[in-house]
């Protein structure tokens, strides 16, 4: 199976925008017979994880809003694994759905929350999905600094973890870590054998916070073996 990883601007609040470049990395994934595209944690509406935004943005699955917005994506050839803020009976969460042909055949809910996203609910499970032959499991960002995340989906039988990740920092912060993530993943990767696939945002925001991802891929053994370079908005894939 061929993904893309697709590290991206941040958009905030603005589903349309983001609908739109998600269509846009389909077409030029198109011509790269990509199978699966991957982009970041809480793309859909923005990773804001303030009252406001999260109880304004949040969509619930199956919803006509919802149902709306997956229409535009129903034209897509790839699967998409697509991070949103999801409503649920309630409660909120951070979530990755598994979306093909516009519709929603499968979701993964953050389970391990940092301490400001007191917002979301966690999740309590690890579902594996399969596409192109291969078998995959999801991590969110926060969640592969827990070893057992990673092991959870691997004791599933998946070959490849997708990471929709947003470190959109606070520049000391960003810089600090820059490196430091990828090294945190290679120890996933290599305690599981799975291939690890990180998507995340790039940019500026405001004048104190920066996207510095990594978006890329690392190997079983923990080498990186592809990424978008900092502060670009672009597509790297490989054959999982």
């Amino acid at each position: 199976m061929r993904i893309g990883a697709c590290q991206t601007p941040e958009i905030l609040a603005d589903v349309d925008a983001a609908v739109r470049v998600v269509q846009d990395f389909a077409s030029e994934a198109d011509i790269a017979g990509v199978d699966l595209l991957l982009f970041p944690e809480c793309f859909l509406q923005g990773y804001l994880v303030t009252d406001e935004h999260v109880r304004g943005q949040a969509l619930e699955i199956g919803s006509s809003a919802c149902n709306s917005v997956l229409a535009r994506l129903a034209g897509i050839e790839q699967m998409l694994v697509l991070g949103m803020i999801e409503r649920a009976d309630g409660a909120f969460h951070n979530t990755a759905v598994v979306v093909i042909g516009g519709q929603v055949v499968g979701r993964y809910r953050k389970t391990f929350l940092t301490s400001g996203e007191a917002v979301f609910t966690p999740g309590d499970d690890y579902p594996t999905f399969e596409h192109g032959g291969v078998r995959f499991g999801i991590n969110i960002c926060f969640d592969t600094q827990h070893a057992q995340a990673a092991a959870a989906v691997a004791a599933r039988g998946a070959q490849v973890l997708l990471v929709p990740a947003q470190n959109m920092m606070r520049w000391e912060s960003a810089f600090h870590w820059q490196h430091r993530h990828n090294e945190i993943r290679a120890c996933r990767a290599r305690e599981t054998g799975m291939w690890l696939v990180s998507a995340d945002v790039t940019g500026e925001r405001g004048s104190d916070r920066i996207g510095l991802g990594p978006t890329g891929f690392l190997n079983p053994t923990g080498e990186t073996v592809g990424q978008v370079p900092t502060g670009v908005v672009g597509l790297v894939f490989a054959d999982t």
